[in-house]
């Protein structure tokens, strides 16, 4: 199933500064969508007492005032497209498939990486049980999917698509891996490792996408890395505890292995495991890249026509000039005696004297 800025659609390619314009006008859109959103937010949690909830409502205002304006950008670039295709959520019966395997890869490489910390004894776990702590985990489970969801929108959805018509697949990769990894160090100061994670996070969700062509699984893999690291084992993400309402762990130990205050997204072996991850999405997403990045197969070139050898053609006309043969149709009923008579006596009745 193809959609808008789907680069295997068939449509006529813009040039290059009409696709970096869009991107361009996308990635504006998206940085003022997110301002919007988080005051519209907080003005309405703190109206109505319910700042649990914020960071929710910012994540589903986020991904509307997303999709209203790339669906306006691509009403302007005449290319018709409903709000889910442009948001990069196709109609299609893989999508809860695609999203529960990418929330099982997520959640595995979450396992591998901190798997060597409790092998060796590093983390201390505490559970909390205070009055409002299921309210409070089921608010940031809400929360994780919008805000997973909106992030998978601007990084690998109409911007990345924008970009991938402009410059080509691997450029537009880069482009926004580099970006995703910037965005990592200004909101949340991540270290070098933590630089090179975010990088190589953001190539797997970009792979992600390129053999889905959709969001589905990145969305999936996204959501359950956050999910299980930060509510799940109750570890800092991005150097933030604010996931950990249930379970609290600190990790202590070698920086490499544990990453620190700022959570295993700034540990190297947090690399291993993400690599692993990569191999293992490349592996499982063969028939999802078969059913929907192929390009369909458009005919072209010159018609190739044979032409029948001569001796057949003489043939053939010989056979259409002769006439029809006559076709005898004997009678349905027996025209003679039904009675088998001996040799020598006469099939004829004798007649009767006077």
């Amino acid at each position: 199933m193809s959609y808008p800025s789907d680069p295997t659609t068939p449509h006529r390619r813009a040039g290059k500064a009409f696709q970096a314009a869009r991107f361009a006008a996308a990635l504006a859109w998206a940085i003022s969508s997110r301002l919007l959103a988080d005051s519209s937010a907080r003005g309405l949690t703190t109206r109505l007492n319910v700042d649990v909830w914020q960071p929710f409502l910012s994540g589903i205002f986020l991904l509307f005032l997303l999709g209203i304006g790339y669906f306006l950008l691509e009403t302007i670039a005449r290319r018709p497209a409903s709000m889910r295709s442009v948001l990069g959520l196709p109609t299609r019966s893989t999508a809860g498939e695609e999203w529960l395997t990418g929330a099982a890869i997520g959640w595995g490489m979450v396992i591998l990486a901190v798997l060597p910390m409790a092998l060796t004894n590093r983390l201390h776990v505490t559970f909390w049980t205070e009055p409002g702590t299921l309210r409070l985990l089921i608010a940031n489970i809400f929360s994780v999917a919008a805000a997973s969801l909106a992030i998978e929108v601007i990084f690998r959805g109409y911007p990345f698509r924008c970009l991938v018509d402009g410059i080509g697949p691997v450029a537009a990769t880069l482009c926004m891996t580099v970006l995703y990894a910037l965005a990592e160090v200004m909101v949340n100061g991540a270290s070098s490792t933590g630089v090179l994670v975010a990088l190589l996070m953001g190539v797997l969700f970009s792979v992600a996408w390129f053999r889905t062509h959709g969001l589905w699984l990145a969305w999936g893999m996204h959501f359950a890395w956050t999910a299980s690291m930060g509510i799940l084992f109750g570890l800092p993400v991005g150097g933030r505890h604010h996931l950990s309402v249930l379970v609290a762990t600190i990790a202590r130990g070698s920086r490499w292995l544990t990453g620190g205050r700022y959570g295993p997204e700034a540990a190297r072996f947090t690399l291993v495991a993400l690599a692993i991850g990569l191999v293992v999405l490349v592996r499982v997403t063969r028939d999802y890249a078969w059913n929907y990045t192929h390009p369909p197969i458009v005919p072209g070139g010159y018609p190739m026509e044979a032409k029948p050898p001569a001796e057949h053609v003489a043939m053939e006309q010989a056979a259409q000039s002769r006439p029809p043969a006559l076709v005898q149709i004997l009678p349905s009923t027996p025209q003679g005696p039904t009675v088998n008579h001996p040799p020598g006596e006469s099939s004829r009745q004798p007649s009767s004297g006077t």
